[in-house]
């Protein structure tokens, strides 16, 4: 397989460090994984289709030494594993000239992200297209102390502001279309979450994220194998 396909579908769920501890599924054609950020504001599933491999489960407790581990390799690789009698211990990935083990970790030490129990209804459908996505990772690169970003609507308008507060503040305010205006309180969420998303899913040219004045947004990713969901919780302590 292409080295690039295992880097994307980590790159989706890693998110630059937020989710490094992944128990990731094989079902003989396709992975998937769930996963949760270090502060549990965020939340997401993963699916890359057309990966054939063996069923299995895979405990990948650092992600970071894995990423580090395929970048000795070639952009064409094999995957296999290493069993202790049914227990698969070791994943091996080989070039045509080289090969790494990366030393799989038990289950059991891995946290379990929560089932979404709830979902409330989304009174905001926010279009997000590739020019959103740049001006908000170039807004929040430009506001690197910033934490949070706030989706807020009036009449006739709906527009995302990174660094809102109820003083004057520095701040990046971006107007976006949404499939239909409603009126709802200002929510906020993490902005560096936000960003990391969008950054991982730099090769969608469009998607649509989900707001609801319960304090949940959700916003799915679809391209080529892979189909990428996440949850974020509203920031409190705007």
């Amino acid at each position: 397989m292409q080295k690039i396909m295992l880097n994307r579908f980590i790159d989706k769920y890693y998110l630059g460090g937020n989710c490094s501890s992944v128990v990731i599924k094989s079902s003989g054609d396709k992975l998937s994984t769930r996963f949760m950020s270090g502060d549990k504001n965020l939340l997401g599933e993963l699916t890359m289709s057309n990966m054939k491999f063996e069923n299995v489960e895979m405990g990948v407790y650092n992600t970071e030494q894995l990423v580090k581990l395929l970048s000795v390799l070639s952009d064409n690789i094999n995957l296999d594993l290493m069993r202790v009698g049914e227990k698969a211990v070791a994943l091996k990935v080989s070039d045509s000239k080289s090969k790494v083990n990366y030393m799989l970790s038990d289950l059991s030490v891995i946290s379990s992200p929560p089932n979404m129990k709830h979902i409330p209804e989304f009174q905001l459908k926010i279009k997000v297209d590739k020019v959103f996505m740049d001006k908000f990772v170039a807004g929040k690169s430009a506001l690197p102390e910033t934490d949070n970003f706030t989706v807020m609507t009036s009449d006739d308008s709906c527009q995302i502001v990174i660094g809102y507060a109820e003083i004057n503040t520095n701040r990046v305010t971006l107007p976006v279309d949404t499939e239909e205006l409603v009126k709802i309180e200002n929510v906020s969420f993490n902005a560096n979450l936000f960003k990391d998303v969008l950054v991982a899913n730099k090769d969608c040219e469009s998607a649509i994220l989900e707001v609801s004045s319960e304090g949940l947004a959700r916003i799915n990713f679809k391209i080529d194998d892979y189909d990428a969901t996440y949850w974020l919780v509203a920031e409190t302590d705007v």
